[in-house]
């Protein structure tokens, strides 16, 4: 009786976690106020954790909850509180098209130099020393060892990337917010 049951158990929880996280994501997408986008999209990376977790990955479901809905959203949730955008019909875009064309011309050249990146070849000095890779080959270097090493290795760049575009973003809503404070003294 209990083989027959835990199939059932792991499909039935799949499936409703699977479905709260689709409902979720639709929520986050159709909602006018960034805060609560924001509370649908923690919901949607706790479900997701769920998901992780019934699939055997218990790493990977606890990192998708301490550092996706814990402190990235955070971060998301600081900067929108801190750019304070009020109602939308109060939003203006004060640059013309020369600031729109210098943006776009930027655009394509970081898109250009990832993409140069992405094809080339890392010389020796940034890859990992070769303690450390045969240490993960062996499995010496326990559950993690095989998460990092790619992470590390092949995605480096991605990796680094995603680590500028968040710091990027929490400058500029900082900027806008000094702008905007800077405004409403005067």
């Amino acid at each position: 009786m209990g083989n027959e049951f835990f199939p059932l158990f792991y499909g039935f929880h799949f499936y409703l976690f699977g479905l709260i996280a689709l409902v979720s994501s639709i929520l986050f997408v159709t909602r006018k106020s960034p805060v609560a986008a924001a509370l649908w999209l923690i919901n949607v990376m706790f479900c997701l954790a769920v998901l992780y977790i019934l699939l055997d990955a218990q790493f990977i479901g606890a990192i998708q909850v301490l550092l996706y809905a814990g402190a990235i959203m955070v971060v998301f949730l600081f900067v929108v509180m801190l750019l304070n955008l009020g109602h939308p019909s109060e939003l203006s875009d004060i640059r013309g098209k020369g600031g729109r064309l210098a943006a776009g011309f930027v655009g394509l050249a970081l898109l250009a130099e990832i993409m140069v990146l992405a094809r080339a070849e890392f010389p020796a000095k940034l890859t990992l020393p070769a303690a450390v890779t045969t240490e993960a080959a062996q499995g010496t270097a326990g559950i993690i060892g095989p998460i990092a090493a790619p992470l590390f290795r092949e995605y480096l760049l991605a990796f680094e990337l995603t680590s500028i575009l968040l710091l990027t973003a929490i400058v500029g809503a900082v900027v806008i917010g000094k702008k905007r404070e800077a405004g409403d003294a005067g």
